[in-house]
């Protein structure tokens, strides 16, 4: 994908990146004090320039960081975030034989990949993280859950994701944790943010 920026309002753009997290790191990290906000996405990083900056050279610093030919997202990966998890999750078994491999296998794929958070959604501390194995690559379940318990590790389509609440869902549960992926008494309420890296280990139930 070839950067580029679109207009989004007076001082806002949408800017079309291949690592949208990256980029949002790069941003918060080099300028901050010239960004009000600064949100990834799945495909783009929403900029918002702050109050009484100059627009003209807000935009060309961010198109030059954009296309700039390095990558943006820091090279060295920090220590990821460990989340337990037990594989006893409702789908467990469908997803070995939809990907015709063992039960082991799966949980064996899970938990040997590092993942990174490209963005958060769908409800309010909801990372979807990218690394999942392809051989795990599955389209959302045809019929989704009205309730999938707090805590739930899950996966679909490129991702896998811990629900924070309880909500509907139509993911393929794995398994569960006792991890809380939000809390609004925190600091920083999200457990997970956009570009945090996050490994899944076997817990005992």
């Amino acid at each position: 994908m070839t950067p580029r920026l679109r207009s989004y309002g007076p001082r806002a753009w949408l800017v079309e990146h291949p690592d949208p997290a990256g980029l949002a790191t790069a941003i918060r990290d080099r300028a901050s004090d010239d960004f009000a906000e600064v949100v990834p996405g799945a495909n783009t990083t929403l900029v918002v320039a702050a109050d009484g900056t100059d627009r003209a050279a807000v935009e060309a610093w961010l198109a030059e960081l954009a296309e700039s030919e390095h990558d943006v997202a820091d090279p060295e990966i920090p220590q990821p975030i460990e989340i337990p998890v037990v594989y006893d999750g409702g789908d467990l078994t469908a997803v070995a034989e939809a990907t015709g491999l063992g039960v082991a296998e799966v949980v064996d794929l899970h938990t040997s990949a590092t993942y990174r958070c490209a963005f958060c959604g769908f409800a309010p501390g909801f990372g979807y993280l990218t690394g999942l194995d392809p051989s795990l690559h599955l389209a959302r379940r045809a019929t989704p859950r009205s309730r999938v318990p707090s805590g739930s590790v899950a996966i679909a389509a490129g991702y896998s994701a811990v629900y924070p609440t309880a909500s509907p869902g139509g993911w393929h549960l794995l398994g569960r944790t006792h991890v809380e992926l939000w809390r609004s008494d925190r600091d920083v309420p999200a457990l997970i943010t956009p570009g945090a890296f996050v490994r899944f280990v076997p817990a005992r139930r």
